[in-house]
């Protein structure tokens, strides 16, 4: 690997890349997109792509790649060694991102956060790679969450999440449609980010416990509530699935 341009200037963003082979221009492929060094205070982070051709990709697969945390530094460097051999069929590009770049991006007047640095990096590699004419038809991330398989029965669900990024409005709009006032979000949310619990505490049920102060507990729903169909927070919804995988209906009579 050439990194002539990044010791020259290691203080803003620099991109790596393989030749494109000439097959990835011509059959469809298949690419991938991954980072290391995001969570590091030291050091830079870099934003990957590699891709082939759908029709090589067993051939990708016999060279045992895995996620860099699994393998050892001389393995990594034994894979990248084999995958320059391999030219012929599968190209890579990165950005290397500095941590200067990093730090006054994220404490700038005009504030770029992180995430945002981070999908604006992913899509421009893999906006580059379509301007160099690979014709990429699948992207790994994206095709994993375009075949998400809901354990929840989800009415109306809606497939446009926007980037599933948290700055994104309409992954925003998504969030709030799909949030369930008690059970809270489909296993497809990453329930702990910031994004997503601002939404719970707004648009779900206040739990408290039995230890809570007695004045805490003024204004809380009633449980009852929950199961009425018509409400200040009642939307059309399914059994949650808690209620399906038991058998347990609503009773309107006893």
């Amino acid at each position: 690997m050439d990194l002539s341009d990044l010791e020259r200037d290691n203080t803003g963003r620099c991109r790596l890349n393989s030749p494109v082979p000439a097959v990835c221009r011509k059959e469809p492929c298949v690419l991938g997109v991954d980072e290391a060094g995001r969570g590091p205070v030291l050091g830079p982070m870099v934003y990957a792509i590699c891709y082939c051709p759908l029709s090589r990709l067993a051939d990708l697969e016999a060279l045992k790649v895995a996620d860099s945390k699994t393998l050892s530094e001389s393995e990594r460097d034994r894979l990248f060694a084999k995958m320059e051999e391999d030219r012929d069929f599968v190209g890579w590009a990165l950005d290397v991102l500095s941590p200067n770049l990093i730090s006054t991006s994220m404490l700038g007047r005009v504030k770029y956060n992180l995430n945002s640095l981070s999908h604006d990096t992913a899509t421009g590699l893999i906006q580059y790679a379509l301007e160099q004419g690979v014709k990429v038809i699948q992207v790994a991330r994206d095709q994993a969450v375009k075949n998400w398989r809901f354990v929840e029965k989800l009415p109306d669900l809606d497939a446009d999440y926007g980037s599933g990024y948290p700055n994104d409005p309409k992954t925003k709009a998504w969030l709030k449609k799909h949030v369930e006032p008690v059970f809270g979000f489909p296993q497809f949310v990453r329930f702990s980010w910031r994004t997503a619990q601002t939404i719970l505490e707004k648009e779900a049920e206040d739990v408290m416990w039995e230890d809570s102060p007695t004045g805490d507990q003024e204004g809380l729903g009633r449980i009852t509530s929950y199961f009425l169909k018509e409400g200040p927070r009642t939307r059309p919804h399914l059994p949650h699935r808690y209620f399906q995988e038991r058998g347990l209906e609503s009773a309107t009579t006893l």
